[in-house]
């Protein structure tokens, strides 16, 4: 079983009146060129180096949020190359994302979309919190309870 999660296989179809070394070779470079390009489409973060390097204009944004994970997650859905560089100058640490100028629109609307999730997640209160106040009420139901009945038991006696 091991062996067969550690071995790789791959299928090739190939329709060819007689197959010889030459025309599996092409076959071969044929699929691994196909490969590379599909590993070369791949959108979201990238070096910056990478990134200036594809000769298209870049710009920038500064975002002071410490929350990038949740940006880049929003930006891989939009198919956005970016580069996130840490800025550690200033006392709160900002992020300045580097991105494409064509990737402009895409940018603006992934921005949106992080920071309208970010507003979203603060308006929400904890589950915690939501549970220690169901807490707090039940242990004061309780204890109010008890008090009746001791008023009630004392009541009787006399």
């Amino acid at each position: 079983m091991q062996e067969e999660v550690t071995q790789k296989t791959i299928a090739l179809v190939i329709k060819t009146s007689k197959l010889n070394a030459s025309v599996l070779k092409a076959a071969m470079r044929m699929y691994l060129n196909h490969r590379k390009q599909q590993a070369q489409n791949k959108h979201g973060k990238v070096s910056v180096k990478k990134l200036v390097g594809e000769g298209v204009g870049v710009s920038s944004i500064e975002v002071t949020d410490n929350n990038i994970k949740a940006f880049e997650r929003v930006a891989r859905k939009y198919n956005v190359d970016f580069a996130v560089k840490k800025d550690k100058t200033t006392d709160p640490p900002k992020y300045v994302v580097f991105f494409k100028g064509r990737d402009a629109d895409a940018i603006a609307q992934a921005f949106k979309e992080f920071v309208y999730g970010n507003e979203k997640k603060k308006g929400r209160t904890s589950v915690r919190e939501k549970l220690n106040k169901f807490r707090e009420k039940v242990s004061q139901d309780k204890n109010r309870e008890r008090s009746r009945e001791k008023n009630k038991d004392r009541g009787q006696s006399l």
